[in-house]
């Protein structure tokens, strides 16, 4: 692709309307077009942000030969459907999570992504949020040592929320804890062990066939000594959101607050029992931006004009001002200069890690292994080690 602006079209327009006027400040990026079923909201949208393209139809959208890439923000059920038909069409794809809802179109958005050449990039809020990344950068410099365990959770009470959510399996949406767990050290899960707790309220029995209040997953990761543990709940369980992470290395570990808003702490080894912890206030990222979309990192965007806030960004605490890094490495993986992670194959591993762990419930905790589509090829010490650089 040449260095001229990449130009994006959103494709969905409720949480999907925080990304526009990100892509809009980009130095490298172009918001060329919206696309919003209803058309009273797409021309809300369009007017406040002065979009002159505006497309009810996806296909049209899709056969219009001025967008090089979508950024789909549709219904969870859209994604992989969506995600197919533009490939096909030939754009780029930025997709909300999950990435399917099946191994199986899991399966054919990576094998289009090998016969394309085309990018694809699943937009996980949880590995751009500075408490991620603050962990990535001690990992990265060496402070926490040898990883030794990995732990996360995403608790979330979705009553209330569109139709498709009643009696969703915990574990199908599984991705913010997933995420963090695999992308710290952009490790692999190679297989997977689940045990459903509790039930939830009999009408949702049916909806998906799943009765689990809560679901815990360990995870075995792809050549490696290490293991890691999540749970998942969506119904019935009382609890504040959260999306925690938490990582113990040998000479320092991190724990995830238990009440939003407060500071993560620290561990750190070898010192005197009293001083082991410590209260960290966790650093913005915003260095990591161009200088045109760092300010979204805290503000800018969300509920602007007294509007309201999607539901999403309410109860995550704001995505940890992840919005403005996904659009700038979905914007540098188009252009040939970044990472883009995860990738196909990377968001494949995530979001079947959560699908399997759910189909290991049902068999009562059975080892259930991660199919190889989902598993990269072996690296050269010398490749592996520029992508670690």
């Amino acid at each position: 692709m040449s260095q001229q602006p990449v130009r994006i079209a959103i494709v969905g327009l409720g949480f999907g309307a925080e990304f526009i006027p990100i892509y809009q400040r980009h130095p490298a990026a172009e918001l060329v077009a919206i696309c919003q079923r209803t058309r009273k909201t797409l021309d809300e949208v369009g007017d406040k942000y002065g979009i002159d393209k505006r497309y009810e139809s996806y296909d049209d959208l899709l056969a219009d030969p001025d967008i090089d890439a979508v950024h789909i923000n549709t219904p969870i059920p859209n994604h992989a459907e969506q995600t197919i038909a533009a490939l096909k069409a030939g754009k780029h794809v930025a997709c909300t999570v999950p990435m399917a809802t099946s191994v199986e179109d899991c399966r054919k958005i990576v094998e289009l992504v090998e016969q394309t050449g085309l990018k694809y990039m699943m937009m996980e809020t949880v590995v751009y949020a500075r408490e991620f990344l603050f962990m990535k950068d001690l990992y990265d410099r060496g402070e926490l040592g040898k990883l030794q365990f990995l732990k996360a959770s995403h608790q979330q009470d979705m009553d209330g929320w569109p139709g498709y959510w009643p009696g969703l399996p915990p574990m199908h949406y599984a991705t913010h804890c997933v995420g963090p767990i695999l992308g710290l050290g952009r490790h692999e899960a190679e297989y997977v062990s689940c045990f459903g707790s509790g039930t939830i309220r009999e009408e949702m029995h049916d909806c998906y066939g799943s009765p689990y209040a809560v679901e815990t997953c360990h995870i075995k990761f792809k050549d490696s000594d290490l293991s890691a543990q999540l749970y998942r709940s969506l119904f019935d369980v009382a609890r504040q959101y959260r999306e925690s992470f938490e990582v113990y290395g040998s000479k320092k570990a991190v724990e995830w607050p238990l009440i939003e808003g407060e500071e993560l702490v620290v561990h750190t080894a070898k010192k005197p029992e009293p001083e082991i912890p410590e209260r960290v206030e966790c650093p913005d990222f915003a260095h990591l931006l161009p200088d045109e979309i760092a300010p979204f990192t805290t503000g800018g965007v969300y509920g602007g004009d007294g509007g309201e806030e999607h539901l999403s960004f309410t109860q995550g605490a704001g995505h940890g001002g992840s919005h403005p890094h996904l659009v700038h490495q979905f914007v540098e993986l188009l252009l040939g200069r970044g990472e883009g992670y995860p990738n196909a194959v990377q968001s494949a591993n995530i979001t079947c890690t959560g699908i399997l762990a759910h189909e290991s419930a049902l068999q009562g905790g059975a080892l259930v292994a991660l199919p190889d589509f989902t598993l990269s090829k072996p690296k050269t010490d010398e490749v592996r080690a520029t992508v670690l650089v």
